[in-house]
């Protein structure tokens, strides 16, 4: 399990978030509500995505010990609800509410279309 005071992760790979609420050939949707201190299992981002900030005020991805690139260094920032990211993939980490409020964002994965 990930503590807010980690700087590394290990173990096994999960999904990227805390429930998913749907799934067709194009789109992935997920939401991750964490509590303060929570986190999600570590996890490998295996698609581009969108996350849309709805609640919180500060998040942290904490590198799996798998993680190479950008995505091997811990990262803390202040976020701001009605935001949005969009985000390459390729990274392996898990997200912990490091933040004094509840943490929800929806996580969209945009699946490859190499058919379109």
């Amino acid at each position: 399990m990930v503590k807010p005071d980690d700087r590394i992760c290990d173990g096994p790979l999960g999904d990227v978030g805390t429930k998913m609420l749907h799934e067709d050939e194009r789109v992935r949707i997920w939401e991750v509500d964490l509590q303060p201190g929570e986190a999600t299992a570590p996890h490998r981002h295996e698609h581009d995505y969108i996350l849309i900030i709805v609640e919180g005020d500060r998040i942290a991805a904490v590198p799996h010990v798998d993680a190479t690139g950008p995505s091997a260094s811990y990262i803390e920032a202040e976020i701001a609800p009605g935001s949005y990211v969009v985000m390459k993939k390729g990274g392996t980490e898990a997200a912990v509410n490091v933040g004094s409020k509840r943490y929800f964002e929806y996580l969209i994965e945009l699946k490859d279309r190499s058919s379109d």
